[in-house]
């Protein structure tokens, strides 16, 4: 029997927050652990081949034309409109279609380009020329499949689902990075191994998550139907998230391919490794978006303003408390974290000031995920569109010179700059339109946790400033971490009034 339109109380805004941090904290785990091993078994260089991939997937959702984002709204507004339900499973079919050949064009691209990448873009000591251009093929392979994922993961997130798509998730997860150590340590310690494994594991889980999708879209007493026409309801705002993605992707992603252009494929390995650490704030922040844009979305199309009011508070306090006690420690035990993480004194000498610097750029990042859903919701992409052009215009010309004479550190800096004048400057205008006269209360939603996070990493930083065994190191930045969520939770109104909820309540279960 079909689910119906209505969402499950397990899926809950608390079921779902709880399920995407589960699936998202998981990820990063098992990422953060196996990428050590990764580094043992390919080497630096080959670990940078990992990071390049990455950085190229990132790179062509360019090409995703704002579908994904714009399905998850779609999904969350019919969610609310039952009687749309043959429209919204046309919709997904029609998407479904256009999506499946862009992953092959994309696929056949990237190999047909493979040897032209390998001999004039990559600057390896270590690796021939040969077996980077079977690399990049097999990259080429592998980005079909992955491609789809996210069209139908925002499919997903949309219909309230994402107790479902975390359990996948979690899986696929752990066999990607899991199965990649067993096939590295026991069949072969090479990149083509560690691809051809990434291959297999990407192809299932994009037929398991597009089964899942169709099962759970409602009813609609006949099949869906494959219909252009239907875009026209959506393209407005489908092309509006494309101008907007292009424009993130320049600003997330220049930086990587300047570094990767210009300095060695041993740098872009180590910036890649600091990217990775950084990136957990932002898998964290989309977590907690990929839960309150729908619930945003599904209460403009309700013209509950209230509501709108109470999930954007509520969310900025939620990202700042789960964000910025873990930058903080990050930033101050930088050279500390890494060599814990890695085992290697030259790396964590390398990286320390780079990751400080990501971290601080990136946690600002993760704070405005709550005023850009917002903008989502409400369909208005045109301001993010325009800041996002000038920071473009900023970032061009300052980051060449700054990639040339300051390294991987200059290239670093401009992620920081950029964020924070987005902060200051984007922010207050969105609030000029929308939630009128809500800025300052934004800003301390977020700057009070900021302010007392900061102290206790200071603190921690001047008392713990020896730190040379490693159980000494864990123990110590983990105290350090705690008690800076602490304070972030007491400094949020919202958080800590449900936090002391839950403490009375186990008090009276255990009274």
């Amino acid at each position: 029997m079909k689910p119906s339109w209505n969402p499950k109380s397990l899926t809950s805004l608390k079921f779902g927050l709880l399920a995407n941090f589960a699936g998202t904290g998981w990820s990063a785990v098992a990422q953060l652990a196996c990428i050590p091993l990764y580094v043992k078994f390919l080497g630096i260089e080959g670990y940078g081949l990992i990071g390049f991939y990455l950085m190229l997937q990132t790179l062509l959702q360019v090409l995703d034309l704002g579908l994904s984002p714009t399905v998850n709204r779609e999904m969350a507004r019919y969610s609310v409109q039952p009687e749309k339900a043959a429209e919204a499973r046309d919709l997904v079919r029609t998407l479904e279609v256009g999506y499946w050949l862009i992953g092959l064009i994309l696929g056949a691209a990237l190999m047909a380009t493979a040897s032209w990448i390998a001999t004039h873009w990559i600057k390896s000591s270590a690796l021939p020329v040969s077996s980077i251009t079977r690399a990049l093929m097999l990259m080429g392979i592998l980005a079909v499949f992955q491609w789809p994922i996210s069209f139908y993961q925002g499919a997903l997130m949309g219909l309230h689902r994402q107790v479902l798509f975390n359990i996948l998730k979690v899986v696929a997860v752990t066999l990607s990075n899991g199965g990649a150590v067993l096939v590295l340590w026991r069949v072969s310690p090479t990149i083509k191994a560690f691809l051809l494994w990434q291959v297999a594991v990407s192809a299932v889980q994009a037929v398991l998550i597009a089964l899942l999708l169709w099962h759970n879209l409602p009813s609609s007493g006949r099949p869906a139907r494959f219909n252009p026409s239907i875009i026209r309801s959506v393209w407005r705002f489908a092309a509006g998230m494309s101008g907007i993605t292009l424009i993130g992707l320049i600003l997330t992603q220049v930086d990587k391919v300047l570094v990767s252009k210009l300095l060695t494929l041993r740098v872009f390995g180590y910036y890649s490794l600091a990217w990775t650490v950084a990136n957990v704030l932002l898998i964290i922040s989309s977590a907690v978006f990929s839960v309150i844009f729908p619930r945003m979305s599904a209460q403009v199309a309700a013209s509950d303003e209230n509501g709108i009011r109470q999930s954007y508070h509520r969310g900025a306090q939620l990202m700042a408390v789960m964000v910025l006690p873990l930058a903080a420690v990050l930033s101050f035990f930088s050279f500390d974290i890494l060599r814990l993480w890695t085992g290697s004194t030259e790396t964590a000498a390398f990286d320390a000031r780079i990751l400080s610097v990501l971290v601080a750029g990136s946690a600002l990042n993760a704070l405005l995920y709550l005023p850009y859903a917002l903008q989502l919701a409400f369909g208005w992409t045109k301001l993010s569109f325009v800041a996002g052009l000038l920071s473009v215009a900023i970032l061009i010309p300052s980051l060449f010179p700054m990639t040339k004479y300051f390294g991987a550190l200059g290239a670093a800096s401009m992620w920081a700059v950029l964020n924070t004048l987005n902060m200051l400057v984007v922010v207050p205008i969105i609030h000029r339109r929308l939630l009128r006269g809500e800025a300052w209360r934004y800003f301390g939603d977020i700057g009070l946790p900021l302010i007392s996070t900061m102290t206790i990493a200071m603190l921690g930083r001047l008392i713990f400033a020896d730190l040379s065994s490693p159980i000494i190191t864990l123990a110590c930045v983990s105290s350090v971490w705690l008690g800076a969520l602490v304070v972030a939770i007491l400094a949020a109104p919202n958080i800590r009034s449900w936090a002391l909820a839950q403490l009375m309540n186990v008090k009276l279960q255990y009274d």
